[in-house]
């Protein structure tokens, strides 16, 4: 079976203001409760997908009534008949940021069955970076009697050749414009195709796992169709939901229940609205022998090592910059240091370490405060994505960072979960 399966996707009717519905992913802007109170105040009662997400900014609070008045809410748009059935389908989209970066990604639903968060899986879809089962289980509650799945899950696709989403794009003008409309709050702007000719679509995904297309380009005996860019915990609870309802499932009720299947964007990792930008470290309370043998990792001999068999990274140490040299190999690089720093961590109660995602914002820490230690980051190539994960399994946590905040994708396309 394809990792694909195109499944009904539902969308507000046409006489609803989309400006409203769509609300950007829930675990966005949690230290900023402006920035939803505002959201609300804008709402102000319209049909929204506010009213069917719990932004993670309420997350550590009792959600008990919160959760409940959520489904009741579903039970009324689904009674209102507010979200029109597409049919079995897939959305063409395109999205233009706030920050002048078009982007071409589809809106289609995934096998759950063909992916898997543990490290030493070989499933068809794996996430980039650790999953943490302890962010899992609080959102399970609102999988429960949810009827509808609004997603902001984003899955890359390594498409060097086939041009999937540009070709579609090319000839947008045969398909039927589903929506096009501001984003609020910044978002930028978002346009969307309906696609119903999806099995020639799910072909040409199926031909990027071909052995001839990962023997050329993930040199690796593991295919891989999909790695999690974004919304990894989201696509985790809906595996751990479908894994706990079909225990009481029929093999062929487990064929056709919604729940097996996820909605997702999937996005070409070669798109030009894609760059990675490194994630630096920020350590404080760190022992005085920390940066002595951090720079031990990697031995260069700089008298007969070859110019481009090693990288060089800073850090940033009582006002001064020093060289810490790594291997050749971003990915292994990353995981060479943070390593390093998750075991300090364990023996070191005192340390503790912050993620920045600026050059910019590294040095001004750096500078207030000449106890921290800040480590920069190497950038990830995007030829070095699939390769690595499909060789050597997940990166470490916060390897890379995709977009900012309101690139991240909003809820409009629904999916429903729930057989009524």
């Amino acid at each position: 079976m394809s990792v694909i399966k195109s499944q009904h996707i539902f969308l507000p009717k046409k006489y609803l203001d989309f400006s409203k519905w769509a609300i950007i992913a829930v675990d966005q802007h949690t230290h900023n409760p402006d920035y939803w109170e505002r959201l609300l105040h804008y709402t102000n009662g319209s049909p929204s997908s506010l009213d069917l997400i719990l932004p993670e900014i309420y997350q550590g609070k009792d959600n008990t009534e919160r959760i409940k008045t959520i489904y009741k809410k579903m039970r009324d748009y689904n009674d209102l008949s507010l979200l029109e059935d597409m049919g079995p389908s897939m959305v063409l989209v395109e999205r233009q940021t706030s920050n002048n970066k078009k982007r071409l990604g589809i809106v289609l639903n995934v096998d759950l069955e063909q992916y898997d968060f543990r490290n030493d899986s070989n499933a068809l879809i794996k996430p980039t970076e650790h999953t943490t089962l302890e962010r899992v289980i609080p959102r399970l509650e609102l999988k429960k009697e949810a009827i509808y799945e609004l997603s902001h899950v984003i899955l890359l696709y390594d498409d060097r050749e086939k041009n999937i989403a540009k070709t579609l794009y090319k000839n947008r003008d045969e398909l039927t414009k589903l929506y096009d409309f501001d984003l609020n709050m910044g978002g930028g702007h978002i346009k969307g195709w309906l696609i119903k000719k999806y099995q020639e679509v799910i072909n040409l995904f199926d031909s990027l796992i071909s052995k001839d297309y990962t023997d050329k380009y993930l040199h690796s005996a593991n295919p891989l169709m999909f790695v999690i860019a974004d919304g990894s915990h989201s696509l985790a609870t809906a595996k751990e939901h479908w894994e706990k309802l079909k225990v009481n499932l029929s093999s062929e009720e487990q064929l056709v229940h919604p729940a097996r299947y996820a909605l997702v964007e999937a996005i070409n990792l070669y798109d030009e609205s894609i760059d990675f930008s490194p994630v630096h470290r920020v350590i404080k309370g760190a022992s005085k022998s920390f940066v002595k043998r951090l720079k031990k990792l990697y031995k260069v001999n700089l008298k007969k090592a070859q110019p481009n068999s090693f990288i060089v990274e800073k850090i940033y140490n009582k006002g001064k910059q020093e060289d810490l040299y790594l291997p050749n190999d971003t990915p292994l690089a990353i995981k060479m240091i943070q390593d390093f720093i998750d075991e300090c961590l364990t023996k070191d109660l005192e340390m503790s370490v912050d993620y920045v995602n600026s050059l910019e914002e590294l040095e001004k820490i750096c500078k207030k405060d000449e106890r921290a230690i800040g480590i920069t980051f190497p950038k990830i190539e995007k030829t070095q994505l699939f390769e690595f994960i499909s060789r050597y399994g997940i990166l470490p946590r916060r390897s890379y960072n995709l977009c900012s905040e309101n690139e991240k994708r909003y809820y409009i396309e629904a999916h429903k979960i729930k057989m009524i």
